[in-house]
């Protein structure tokens, strides 16, 4: 799996928890929600910034773009590796 690849995937699961967890504190604001979403955004978070720090190829741009709460780990995936993702660099010449 490609080093953007991989922060696209972790930086979209950051801003997944992130969502829902101000879903549930603007709608319904029930506890139990807030007590599985937390821990479970801040384990996205750190493994944002983690993942991001040992792919960083020297780059100090890419792990200081994760540190951005909530779309950092989408920001540092794009600036990870210059290459689109697999797959689109031929549908876009077609």
């Amino acid at each position: 799996m490609s080093p953007r690849r991989l922060l696209h995937l972790i930086g979209s699961v950051e801003l997944a928890t992130l969502a829902l967890m101000l879903g549930n504190i603007a709608t319904v604001h029930a506890p139990a929600i807030s007590r599985v979403l937390g821990p479970v955004h801040g384990l996205a978070y750190t493994v944002t910034v983690l993942a991001a720090v040992l792919v960083m190829r020297g780059r100090h741009r890419v792990w200081l773009l994760a540190l951005v709460p909530g779309i950092g780990g989408l920001l540092a995936g794009r600036a990870a590796s210059p290459a689109p993702f697999a797959g689109d660099t031929d549908d876009l010449y077609v």
